[in-house]
Order: structure tokens, then C-alpha cells, then sequence
């Protein structure tokens, strides 16, 4: 076995590394959260398999973030990279509870998986380019916007100091006047 990780700070959810993927390996992100897996589920207590992808050779998918499996499942596979294989400890309260699952799985039960990540994959209806270009699309319109009001902003602070001179230049118009009324009176 490998590295053994906590990723829960409270020993809730502990993943051990079985096998661990290639360096360059794809992992989940927000640009690729639909995944493939094959797993094998075990009670801890009893060693007994209660669900199995390896049985028929299935794959399961699902899309991180969206609370579609149990909490110890989103907290492990997005730390994962394609092609690792992991044992997944997970206590009932980041597993099924108090509840459990039945009838395969009771009340408060502790659950080992052996997950292995097959695939990382983008939304359905998007490439990783499609969101990846999407991304810089509003990127680009950021700072568009950014530099638009920059523009403005010093096209106001312009107009403020024209502004600004035209009061001083009329102001010092009328004073010149008040002084030259001044002085026509006095003679």
C-alpha cells in the first residue's frame, strides 16, 4: 500500500493510495467534473462486498459537486488523478449515517471502497475546449469592461479639470472687471 492521506482532518474520510497514477495524469476540475469509476464497496466490520463494479465489468459516472454520491466520495475522487486506484475509508456520518442503506448496508456502518479513477470528462453538451474557450471569452470581456471604465473614468477626471479651468478663467474675468469698475470710479 501507499501514502495514506486524511482528507477530512477527523479521520472520516482516509484515502490509501493503492496504485498510483502516471505524473501527467488528468484529475477532476471544474472543467472536467464527470467521472468514471470502478469501485468494489465493503462493510468494515464484516469484510462483506455489498456493491461492485468488478463484478460485470461496469463503470460508474457521476459529476462532482452535485451531491449525486456519498459526501466521502466528492471529498476523495477530486483528489484523485486517472489511472490511480485508492482505498476509501469513510465513516457513517460522510457516508449513509444513521440511517444506513438497507438492506446492503446498516445503520452507522463504516465503509472501505477500492475506487479506481478510469476517466475525467467535461458537462455533457461541453468540450474541455468549448469551456476552456468560454473562459477566456469572458476573461477577455473582463478586461474589456475593466479597461472601458478606466477610459471613461480618466475622460472624466478631463472634463472635471476643464471644467475646473473654464470656473477659474471666468472668475478671474469677473474679478478683472470688478477691479476695472473700481478704478473708472475713483477718477
Amino acid at each position: 500500500m501507499g501514502d495514506t492521506v486524511d482528507l477530512t482532518g477527523n479521520g472520516g474520510v482516509v484515502k490509501t493510495i493503492v496504485r498510483h497514477a502516471k505524473a501527467n495524469a488528468d484529475a477532476p476540475t471544474d472543467d472536467l467534473p464527470l467521472v468514471d469509476v470502478h469501485y468494489e464497496g465493503v462493510l468494515a466490520e464484516s469484510g462483506e462486498v455489498f456493491d461492485s463494479t468488478r463484478e460485470d465489468n461496469t463503470i460508474f459516472s457521476f459529476e462532482l459537486g452535485k451531491g449525486s454520491v456519498i459526501q466521502a466520495w466528492e471529498i476523495a475522487v477530486k483528489t484523485m488523478k486517472v489511472g490511480e486506484v485508492a482505498k476509501i475509508t469513510c465513516k457513517p456520518e460522510y457516508a449513509y449515517g444513521s440511517a444506513g442503506s438497507p438492506p446492503d448496508i446498516p445503520p452507522n456502518a463504516t465503509l472501505i471502497f477500492e475506487v479506481e479513477l478510469v476517466a475525467c470528462k467535461p458537462r455533457k453538451g461541453s468540450s474541455l475546449g468549448s469551456v476552456s474557450e468560454e473562459r477566456a471569452r469572458l476573461e477577455e470581456l473582463k478586461r474589456q469592461r475593466e479597461a472601458t471604465a478606466a477610459i471613461k473614468e480618466e475622460e472624466k477626471k478631463k472634463r472635471d479639470e476643464a471644467k475646473a479651468a473654464a470656473a477659474a478663467r471666468i472668475q478671474a474675468k469677473l474679478d478683472a472687471k470688478k477691479c476695472g469698475k473700481g478704478k473708472n470710479k475713483a477718477k
